[in-house]
Order: structure tokens, then sequence, then C-alpha cells
């Protein structure tokens, strides 16, 4: 199938609010990052039901998307409801540093990084680290599903729970 016939496939799931594509965050950057959108869908749980399932397939991968599509389904909500003005971007570098979601905005910046698991190995924080080296004015977050509110140097390490009922909160904070 050629390249444009696909972007036009994305681009009616668009138009039907079926899915969403997050761009690249690439203000200032010092580091080369990729060119290419990251796409949603819509709802935590139409991925759940359309994402494949088969034994090349891990549970871990699946249940790690859906929870980062439902965080990011909640940021849309509380930034639009509040009208607070972020734009949503996600963030990777072409050496593999990655963080899931980046917020950019007269209030500031944010970028969280969303993990499944209940323990966090160090690993975890590299691109959070790399993101912190070149944007060290942004407010980061690490969410899991732990039950321990931590920090790891400039990084703050929230529950999903806590996270999602603070969202508004978090949010709402200027940054200077």
């Amino acid at each position: 199938m050629h390249r444009k016939v696909v972007e036009n496939y994305f681009s009616i799931l668009q138009d039907l609010l079926i899915a969403k594509q997050i761009p690249v965050f690439t203000k200032r950057a010092k580091r080369r990052v990729i060119a290419h959108s990251k796409f949603y869908f819509f709802d935590a749980g139409v991925y759940q039901a359309l994402c494949p399932k088969g034994p090349l397939d891990s549970l871990e991968e699946i249940d790690g998307a859906t929870i980062e599509t439902l965080i990011l389904q909640e940021i849309f909500a509380i930034n639009d409801y509040y009208d607070y003005g972020y734009k949503i971007y996600f963030w990777r570098t072409r050496d593999g540093h990655e963080v899931d979601i980046v917020l950019y905005g007269e209030r500031g910046l944010i970028a969280i990084e969303v993990k499944r698991g209940n323990r966090l190995r160090s690993d975890a924080f590299c691109g959070l680290k790399t993101f912190l080296n070149e944007y060290p004015t942004a407010q980061i977050y690490m969410l899991y599903n732990g039950n321990k509110i931590q920090w790891e140097s400039a990084i703050q390490i929230l529950p999903i729970e806590n996270f999602l009922k603070n969202l508004a909160i978090i949010l709402n904070k200027k940054i200077k």
C-alpha cells in the first residue's frame, strides 16, 4: 500500500474522531528527534478491543499501551475542559530515548513517562533524564502502578491513580 493511501486512512480516522496523531516535540531540540507522529485511538477500551492478540503479542505491551492511552485521554479532557492551552506531543530521539507525553504551553513544559509495572528499574528513567538535560526547566513525572510517591533527582514518581486524581491541579501549575 502506498504511503499516501495510508496517510489518508489515518486522516479519515482523525476526522471521524476515532483516533489522534500526536506530533513529535521539537522545540529547540539539541538532539536529532524522529519525524513521525504517534497514533492513538480516542479510547483505551477501543484500543484494547482492536489490538491484535497472538503468540507474539505480550500482555505487558498491550496493557502498557492501554494505560498510556488512558492517561492521554484524561490529559486531553482536562486540558480542553479547563482551557489550559497545552499542546500535546511525545518525544523520541533517533538513539531511542523517549518520553510518552510532553505538554507545552504558556503554563510551561511537562514531560510524562507511563510505566505499567508496580516497580521501576533504573533504566526506566533514561528517557526522562535525557529530556531533563535538554529542557532543565521542565516538570518531570514518572507514573507507575505502585503506591508510593517518590523522587528520583528532579523526577517526581507518582502512582497512576494519584496522578489522575490530581491532574487538574498538576496541569494548572505555572512553571517559572
